[in-house]
Parts: C-alpha cells; sequence; structure tokens
C-alpha cells in the first residue's frame, strides 16, 4: 500500500500489518457489508410478508459490489450522516428497489451488526496467526528441553532451568490467550434488527403489530449472518462492552507477545539466544558489529500499543448514556482496526522470530558455570557432612569462602574461585566435586516438566487444530 508523500501514512498500513488484515477492515469490505446486509434485511422481510419484490432483491444483489464511493463522498458532504449517503448511492443504482432499503432499520443495523462481523473475522485471523507462533514454540521447547541454563529471579541468577522450560512458560501464556480468543469467538452475537432504541418499535408497525414475525426478522437476520443468536437485548448499538472483551483478548495476546520480547532482548544481550538476523541486515548505522533485536523491540512497541486500547474501549463502555450516545463512533473507528491491525503485525513478527530462534549452548554453559559454585553450596554442604563434617563449622567456612569469591568477582573482575577455596580446605578434601556440580543436577524436574506439558497439553491442542484452514471469510455472499 503506497500513500503520498505530502500526507500522513499510518505504519501499521505501511508499515506492520498483513494484506489480509488490512483487507478486511478496508472500506471496500465495509461498505459492501453494508450492502449485503441491506440485502438480508430486504431478503428477511419479503419472507416474513412484507411488500418487497423478487425483482427488488435481485437488484440489490447485482449492485452490491459496484460500490461509487465517490457518490457516497459527495452525499456525504451534503447530508452529514455516513449511512444515508450510501443508502442513496446504492438507491442511484437500485432505482426499483431505493424506497425499501434500510426500511424499518437504524443506522447501527448497518454498522454495528459489520461490526460483529468483521471482529469476527479479525478473531479467527489472529486465531491462525496465534497458532502458528505456538507451533514453533512447541518445536523449540521439544529440541531444547534437556539444554540447562541459568534461571532467574529478580533478574538476579537464581536456581537453574532449561532452555526448554523457559520456552513453555512462553507456551502456556499463548495457550491461554488461545482458550480466552476462543471464548470471546463463541460469545459473539449479531445485533440483529433492534430498530431505533432497541424495542423494535419500527418494525412492529411494519408487521401490524405482529411481535412473534418482529422476533423471527430478528432470528433470520442473525442466522443469515452466520450467528447463532442475536443479543437477547439492546440499545441503539449491541453492548459496547463486547468491544471491550474482544480488546482485553486481544491485549492478553500482546501482554504475552511483549514477555516473550523482553525476554529475548535480555537473553539476547547476554548471547545466549538471539532472534534471527539476516545475512545483509544492518544493526546499527554507526556502530557496524551491533545485532540489535530490533524484531523483539518492535514486538514490545506494537504490544505497548495493543495494551492501551482495552482501556480506551472500557471508557467507552462505561459511558455510554442511556440507549445510546454517539461519542463512541469516531473512537470505534480508530481503535477497533487499530487493535487488529497491530496484533496481526506483532503475531507475524512472533511466528518469524519463534521459527529462527538462535541459541548458543555453550554461552549458556559458561554462564551457567561461573554461577553454579554459589548454587551448589548447599549440596556440598550436605556432602561434607555426610562424609563426618562439623555443619555449622562447615557452613561458616563455606559463607566465609563465598563472600571473598565474590569480592573477587565484583571487585577485581576476576573468575568465581569458589570451588578452588572450598578444595583447599581439609575438611572438602574427600568431596567429588565433579559430581556435584553437574549441571543436570540442579534443574528438578525441568525435562520432565517439558515432556508432559508438551504430551498433556500441547499435543492435544496441535491436534485439534491439525485440519485448520485459513480464517473463514464472514463477508457476507450474495
Amino acid at each position: 500500500m503506497t500513500s503520498s508523500p505530502e500526507t500522513f501514512s499510518h505504519p501499521l498500513a505501511e508499515r506492520y500489518a498483513s494484506p489480509e488484515m488490512l483487507a478486511l477492515w478496508s472500506p471496500r469490505r465495509k461498505f459492501r457489508t453494508w450492502r449485503a446486509l441491506w440485502v438480508a434485511l430486504a431478503e428477511t422481510q419479503a419472507e416474513l410478508g412484507l411488500p418487497v419484490t423478487p425483482e427488488q432483491i435481485a437488484e440489490l444483489k447485482a449492485h452490491v459490489d459496484d460500490i461509487d464511493f465517490a457518490a457516497a463522498s459527495r452525499y456525504e458532504r451534503e447530508l452529514r450522516h455516513d449511512v444515508m449517503a450510501h443508502v442513496r448511492a446504492y438507491g442511484d443504482v437500485c432505482p426499483q428497489a431505493a424506497g425499501i432499503i434500510h426500511w424499518g432499520a437504524t443506522s447501527c443495523f448497518v454498522t454495528d451488526n459489520t461490526d460483529l462481523l468483521l471482529m469476527r473475522e479479525g478473531l479467527r485471523l489472529v486465531r491462525s496467526r496465534l497458532l502458528a507462533v505456538i507451533e514453533s514454540l512447541a518445536e523449540f521447547a521439544e529440541k531444547y528441553k534437556d539444554q540447562p541454563c541459568l534461571g532467574f529471579t529478580h533478574l538476579q541468577p537464581a536456581q537453574p532451568t532449561t532452555v526448554g522450560k523457559r520456552a513453555c512458560l512462553w507456551l502456556y501464556d499463548l495457550v491461554q490467550d488461545l482458550t480466552e480468543l476462543d471464548h470471546r469467538l463463541g460469545q459473539l452475537k449479531a445485533r440483529g434488527a433492534k430498530g431505533t432504541t432497541g424495542t423494535q418499535a419500527s418494525f412492529l408497525q411494519l408487521f401490524g403489530g405482529d411481535h412473534e414475525r418482529v422476533r423471527q426478522l430478528d432470528r433470520r437476520i442473525a442466522e443469515k449472518l452466520g450467528f447463532e443468536d442475536s443479543f437477547a437485548v439492546t440499545g441503539q448499538t449491541y453492548p459496547r462492552k463486547v468491544d471491550t472483551q474482544v480488546l482485553e483478548a486481544l491485549g492478553g495476546i500482546a501482554q504475552s507477545a511483549h514477555k516473550f520480547a523482553s525476554d529475548l532482548r535480555l537473553l539476547q544481550s547476554w548471547k545466549e539466544i538471539e532472534e534471527p538476523f539476516e545475512e545483509h541486515q544492518i544493526g546499527s548505522s554507526a556502530m557496524a558489529y551491533k545485532r540489535n533485536p530490533m524484531r523483539s523491540e518492535r514486538m514490545c512497541g506494537l504490544a505497548r500499543f495493543v495494551v492501551s486500547l482495552s482501556g480506551n474501549a472500557a471508557q467507552t463502555a462505561s459511558t455510554q448514556w442511556l440507549e445510546r450516545t454517539l461519542d463512541d463512533s469516531a473512537n470505534r473507528r480508530l481503535v477497533l482496526p487499530q487493535a487488529f491491525l497491530a496484533v496481526d503485525a506483532l503475531l507475524l513478527i512472533y511466528a518469524n522470530v519463534a521459527r529462527g530462534l538462535v541459541v548458543y549452548p555453550r554461552v549458556i554453559e559458561q554462564r551457567l558455570h561461573a554461577e553454579l559454585p554459589f548454587m551448589a553450596t548447599e549440596t556440598i554442604l550436605m556432602a561434607a557432612v555426610e562424609a563426618g563434617g562439623n555443619r555449622q563449622e562447615l557452613h561458616e567456612k563455606i559463607r566465609l569462602h563465598s563472600q571473598e569469591a565474590a569480592r573477587q568477582v565484583k571487585e577485581q573482575g576476576g573468575p568465581n574461585d569458589l570451588l578452588s577455596r572450598l578444595q583447599a580446605e581439609p575438611e572438602f578434601q574427600h568431596i567429588d566435586f565433579a559430581s556435584l556440580l553437574d549441571p543436570g543436577q540442579f534443574i528438578g524436574r525441568a525435562p520432565h516438566q517439558v515432556e508432559e506439558f508438551l504430551q498433556d497439553v500441547m499435543r492435544p491442542l496441535l491436534q485439534a487444530n491439525q485440519d485448520r484452514q485459513p480464517a473463514v471469510s464472514s463477508d457476507l455472499r450474495v
């Protein structure tokens, strides 16, 4: 997508989001869906006995795609109303049906039902992207389940874990995101045909007071949109709380992605694991040697943006007055598309990084061994006591030597010489330090946890989704 260099161009469109997600939130998709909704309304009204002729419906169907955007813009400048502008533009090419377009409906019949359809397809596309990341990380976790590495708490070296176990932490965040995404998809409903303030008064008048036919109109519209049901009650709009719930699901994905990318940025700074780096990629315009984690940094930037939007939706939902107020309109035009475009971009980068992670086992081992003597002190103490030593005296020797070794590392920049210090003490000379310092002795059940997680959680999940197809289009076909 190319824009004029003289005007603002949105980075989500120009740099980050996929063609599929951009097409989903495009004006053409939006206004084509409006027309398809008007067709669905006319068809259903005819089915329920209102005087809408087959010729009028055929005419409407024949002109769903040939939208004259220039004419609609001219009408909107005159009328100051986007829905009526498109009603007029549609009527221009459908003279027989012009009089029954939008019959009994309010603007939110097309705007809100369209938003729900677009969000549903957007969530399906996001779901597909999310599964691609999950698959790649599962393979990574399996490959490195036995690779010991330093664990960290408070960003300080702690009990060792494995590279694969750490990947499972990233994975489990995404599994929970997928569960939430599926829940939100399952909860989406149509707005249906609810009328101006949600009372269906206009449709009740059209059907001569026949409540059952009005109920049928609402049900059939929902079915034509591919929803199992419509919202039980609405004002003029569907509950704006739905936007909050959807954006919170997207925000959850962004939180998980930010956690992964932040971790990777730390690991890359320590040269343990790196994101992919292309042959001709430049890390810095000044420092030619650098391999900056630009993908991970971009992920963090996009993720923070998405997280901020969920709060925006919550504010909109909480400030809707009575049956509706229009201050949500301009806001939602910005927030909904941008949230989906940003998460789409975020997951595309995440998948790229997860597929190309580069692990440096020797660096990982070197960093682990530099800290391992401190972590092994309890094991060494227990072995020395078993060999006949006095526990309290041994503890004091280990404490003093540990502090001195730490001082040498921090103040002199020297190596960690704790082991050589202890080996020089008579009380420790019969201890097999080599066996006690095997990293595999300090990682607990980490490899088994990875195997169990992959077997019990990941394999059923991936098996259930192995035949998944690309996101199903919810663009109404007429």
